[in-house]
């Protein structure tokens, strides 16, 4: 929902609500009370839910994931010019949406996705921005999950025929094999390495 409509709401809203403190009389007849209704709390509460909804839209993007400091050398990562980096090959190549790059690959890991437990870690995020501390060093709740590959490449003819792929197909699907273990598809965001890898420059 775009920024515009949640303020038309609440413009509306201010509007009704300011009406009836200049005129409180007007709450007398049934017309009246309709208008209190909808100003006093239909509209108040459709803005609420409106700008939830906006703010989490926006928290898909991977402009708003990197606006976090902590999360500066992630975004950083997916510029290293060597195939071998997943994340960097998957972003630089379109294999993900850019503007939405970290949701993609961590649609487990969040407040808006997920059970209980996402949304609580998800919280815990925006607890540690503003009034905590970040844990260093940042690791993943728990072991990367292969569905997080699959949602995209599983039942792509290049994947699933592939000489590597089809050997360990079921293994992959039931996570008994981690598409991240070693001697896979290990190099991911090698945050601690970047001053020693080649970087990637989008044409202007």
């Amino acid at each position: 929902m775009p920024t515009a409509a949640v303020f038309a709401v609440l413009i509306i809203a201010a509007l009704i609500a300011g009406l009836m403190v200049v005129r409180p009389g007007i709450a007398a007849g049934a017309g009246g009370k309709v208008l209190a209704f909808l100003g006093l709390f239909i509209f108040p509460v459709l803005t609420g839910m409106l700008g939830v909804d906006n703010h989490v839209e926006r928290s898909k993007q991977t402009s708003f994931c990197l606006s976090c400091h902590i999360m500066a050398p992630y975004g950083k990562s997916l510029y290293v010019d060597e195939k071998g980096y997943i994340p960097a090959a998957h972003f630089q190549n379109n294999r993900v949406p850019k503007d939405e790059a970290c949701y993609t690959c961590h649609t487990d890991y969040t407040l808006y996705t997920g059970g209980i437990k996402a949304k609580v870690r998800g919280l815990h995020h925006i607890y540690a921005q503003y009034i905590g501390k970040p844990l260093q060093p940042i690791k993943l709740y728990r072991p990367f999950n292969n569905r997080e590959c699959l949602h995209c490449h599983a039942g792509a003819r290049s994947f699933e025929e592939g000489t590597t792929h089809s050997t360990m197909l079921a293994e992959i699907k039931s996570n008994e094999i981690s598409c991240v273990s070693s001697g896979c598809h290990d190099t991911l965001h090698n945050v601690a390495q970047l001053d020693e890898v080649k970087k990637w420059s989008p044409a202007k």
